[in-house]
Parts: C-alpha cells; sequence; structure tokens
C-alpha cells in the first residue's frame, strides 16, 4: 500500500520588544479649591463623540501601536502609563482608571526598603534593583505596603504626567487619606496643583467599593479635569457574585449588597470612567506572561524570556485573554514549559 507523508515546519518568529518624597496635608484645602474652580462639564455630546472616536481607532488598528511594549524598568512604566493619560485626555476621556505593576526589591527579604526612605529628589538610579511585580496574592505583605508602593508610584506618573503645566511650575502634591476610615485599607487621594486649577488632577489610590461615594463627589467638584483610579482593589475578572451583581432586578441587588462589584461598576461608568491602560501578569506554562491594553489598543500577550531581560509578543486579542487562550498563544507561539526548557528538553525563550 502506499503511503504518503505530510511534511510541515512551523516557523515562529520572535519579536524582542526593547527593552518617590511624599507631603501630607489636610483635605480641606484641596476640596475647595476643587469646589471653588470648577471648570465647566464637558456637554454629554462632545464625552458620546470622543468615546466613539477611541472605539474607532481601536478597531482600525491592524498591527501593533509602537506605544505598547512591556516596560523592564520601574521608569519606563511611569513614562508609558503617563503618556497613556495624556493621549487618553486629548481624546476628551477625563475619567481614567489604571491598573499598573508595582515595583518591589529584587531581594524578598528586603521587601518595603526603598518605600520607608524619605526621598525629596528621587534618584533614577536608586531604583535599579527593582523589579515591577504584580499587585495580586503573591505580593509579600498587607495591604498597606502595597498602597506605599502604589502611592508612589501614582506620585511619579502624576509628576510625570504634569511637567508640562503652565508656566513650568513643578505640581505641588497633595495626600488625603480622609478617604480610608479605618486608616488600614489602604485606600488614599492624591492631589497635583499646578500654575492653575484647570491643570489640577485628582488621583485614588487603590479606591475599594466603599469609595465610591467620595469618588463620585470628587469628580462632581473637578469638572473637566482629570479624575484618575489607580489600582481598584475589586478584580477585573468577575467571579460568581460579580456576575449576578451585574444583573438587573432584586437577584442582582442582593448580590451587590453581598460585595459583587456590579453596582459600583454602573456607578463609575454613569459618571464616565474608562479603563485607559492596564498592565497585568500571572504565571503561564511556568513562565511570567503579561497583558497590556491601551484605551485605544487591542489586547497584547507577551512572555518574558528566559534570561528576564525583555518580553516577547505571543498575540493579541480585541477582548481580554482568558488563562486558555494565552496558554494556546504560547503554544502557537512554540513557547514550552519553563522546566523543559531550565533542563535543556526545549530551545530557550
Amino acid at each position: 500500500m502506499k503511503l504518503s507523508f505530510l511534511l510541515s515546519l512551523l516557523l515562529v518568529g520572535s519579536s524582542q520588544v526593547v527593552a518617590f518624597s511624599t507631603v501630607s496635608t489636610s483635605s480641606k484645602s484641596a476640596v475647595l479649591r476643587l469646589h471653588a474652580e470648577s471648570p465647566q462639564q464637558m456637554v454629554e455630546s462632545e464625552v458620546e463623540s470622543a468615546a466613539e472616536d477611541s472605539t474607532t481607532m481601536s478597531v482600525e488598528k491592524a498591527e501593533r501601536p509602537s506605544t505598547i511594549y512591556i516596560p523592564v524598568s520601574f521608569d519606563e512604566m511611569v513614562k508609558q502609563a503617563s503618556s497613556t493619560m495624556q493621549d487618553a485626555m486629548k481624546a476628551g476621556i477625563k475619567r481614567q482608571t489604571l491598573r499598573i505593576l508595582l515595583p518591589r526589591s529584587s531581594d524578598n527579604d528586603q521587601i518595603g526598603q526603598y518605600y520607608e526612605k524619605i526621598v525629596t529628589d528621587p534618584d533614577p538610579n536608586i531604583y535599579v534593583d527593582t523589579v515591577l511585580v504584580p499587585p495580586d496574592e503573591t505580593w509579600q505583605g498587607g495591604i498597606m505596603q502595597l498602597y506605599r508602593a502604589a502611592s508612589l508610584a501614582c506620585q511619579e506618573i502624576l509628576r510625570r504626567y504634569s511637567r508640562n503645566a503652565q508656566g513650568g511650575v513643578v505640581p505641588r502634591l497633595q495626600e488625603d487619606r480622609s478617604f480610608d476610615e479605618s486608616g488600614v485599607d489602604g485606600v488614599g487621594l492624591w492631589l497635583t496643583q499646578g500654575a492653575t486649577a484647570a491643570d489640577d488632577v485628582s488621583c485614588f489610590v487603590q479606591p475599594s467599593q466603599e469609595t465610591i461615594d467620595g469618588i463620585e463627589r470628587i469628580s462632581s467638584q473637578a469638572g473637566e479635569r482629570m479624575v484618575a483610579l489607580i489600582n481598584p482593589q475589586w478584580r477585573i475578572v468577575d467571579d460568581a457574585l460579580d456576575a449576578a451583581s451585574k444583573k438587573e432586578g432584586i437577584f442582582g441587588q442582593v448580590a451587590s449588597f453581598l460585595g459583587g462589584k456590579g453596582n459600583s461598576l454602573r456607578r463609575l461608568e454613569d459618571m464616565g470612567f474608562e479603563n485607559i491602560y492596564i498592565l497585568e501578569g500571572y504565571v503561564c506554562r511556568g513562565g511570567n506572561v503579561r497583558l497590556l491594553k491601551r484605551f485605544d489598543s487591542d489586547w497584547y500577550v507577551f512572555a518574558e524570556n528566559d534570561a528576564g531581560t525583555d518580553f516577547i509578543e505571543c498575540g493579541s486579542s480585541k477582548q481580554r485573554p482568558s488563562y486558555q487562550d494565552v496558554d494556546q498563544m504560547l503554544e502557537e507561539k512554540g513557547i514550552s514549559l519553563k522546566y523543559a526548557r531550565d533542563i535543556g528538553l526545549a530551545p530557550k525563550l
């Protein structure tokens, strides 16, 4: 019997990606400034037009934008996040939500070493030995340690964003911890005060669902000025309670009362908040993967190389890819399990 064989060669290309002073004042003056000098709100038609424009941009982009790459240093992440805030602001998005990785000492036993110091003029060289890690259950320390790292990252992002304020005036940063009633829930508000009130930015760090009333109040006072949320304490993906809380009727109300995020997300949506920058990560096939999305792009998936120096693009998706989707992307890219690469059973990445 004649046998026929089909030989195929899968060529896998790899795209290389080139790879904090705390001033605390009372919240009264900051809130009064917001209330007294609030510019007029953007009219509804303008908001809808800006949203449509950003949606159109996302659909039309066929290739990965040059702005989509995984930052391998704290400074790179600050530049990328602040640049995205500027682009979103130009697109008319004044209520912004960001999710970022957090800087941590590469020595696990030195957790918080860089966050206990009072640094007047931060020297980037101090943070050379800092790695960026997801703020999830792998973080060593509690919510207040997370807040300390997220708060300092927030300050640097706001400084970078506001560096071109009118008159060349360096913005003054104020911290308001009154939104954390218990004092240990890891919630805070940072405000920048530039040359004019119109340049001010309000940024909530690690807001919880209990903070929504405060976010609503500040957003109302801010008018056309930016209000941002960094690393909200609710998860991106839904659990059963979250999914139930998004439903209409009594069932959804009960689920929201029990802790589901559906009602909180609806209120934020009514205020105009949009996810403009999401950088998250977890472990898949034994190696670090990163997911990155801007308000005007698809979701992009990257895998860390075995040297830990860079990230390789593995694929993209218009919807947030599931863990199974990411695993399939790695499979199609020819990326084996990390333990197999470590012991020489598979090629290095």
